[in-house]
């Protein structure tokens, strides 16, 4: 592929707008951050495919429309604080630097976590914190949070991020026992949340104490 400027432009287009999605801001970001830089080498010329991508350990890189869906429902705003759970390739986080004042990304695997930190550093993302860490219990020290996004499938949503939302926070995360449903829980009171299934996703296994085992 000789232009990755034009792939870009085509997925924002073809599978974003045309999906559905209609945040600028989001399709601003989502046009802006190179996520052929977030793949490795071998696999640069599908970065733009809609598709989700191997990233080692086990883990990918979720499709483009997704990422995008989820990052809309959280409904980011500049000067919102975010936890991303599940860093990955450091897609996510990047596009959420986009959009947020600032990101805490926490990572499970050391190897993901280190090269994360190297690419979002390289492109100039000096908004986030890669953190080596179990994201199913969140980052207390950084909290509140303003937002909190899984990249990554929980049996539930972990109390630990509920209790680190700020007030009017929304949490996005596909959850469910037997099958995936991406839900929005919005912090309405001190114990008070309301729940909107989003629809049906397939994510990889959120693994930790307020996940899956790690045998999972």
């Amino acid at each position: 592929m000789d232009n990755f400027d034009d792939a870009r432009d085509r997925m924002v287009e073809r599978q974003l707008r045309a999906r559905g999605i209609r945040d600028t801001r989001v399709l601003a970001a989502m046009r802006e951050v190179p996520r052929h830089r977030f793949v490795p080498a071998a696999l640069a010329d599908f970065a733009y495919n809609d598709t989700p991508l191997p990233i080692g350990e086990g883990q990918t890189i979720s499709q483009p429309a997704v990422v995008a869906r989820m990052i809309e429902a959280a409904a980011i705003e500049a000067g919102d604080r975010v936890l991303d759970v599940g860093t990955g390739s450091g897609y996510a986080a990047a596009v959420l630097a986009r959009l947020a004042a600032h990101v805490d990304s926490v990572e499970r695997h050391f190897s993901l976590a280190a090269r994360a930190r190297v690419v979002l550093a390289e492109l100039g993302y000096d908004n986030v914190d890669v953190h080596y860490a179990d994201g199913t219990l969140g980052l207390p020290e950084r909290a509140p949070f303003d937002a909190v996004i899984a990249g990554a499938w929980g049996p539930q949503v972990p109390q630990s991020w509920r209790d680190q939302l700020a007030p009017g926070g929304r949490i996005v995360m596909p959850v469910g026992r037997d099958r995936q449903r991406l839900v929005r829980l919005t912090r309405t009171g001190e114990t008070q949340f309301d729940e909107e299934i989003l629809g049906d996703v397939l994510f990889v296994p959120l693994i930790g104490e307020e996940g899956w085992p790690d045998d999972y």
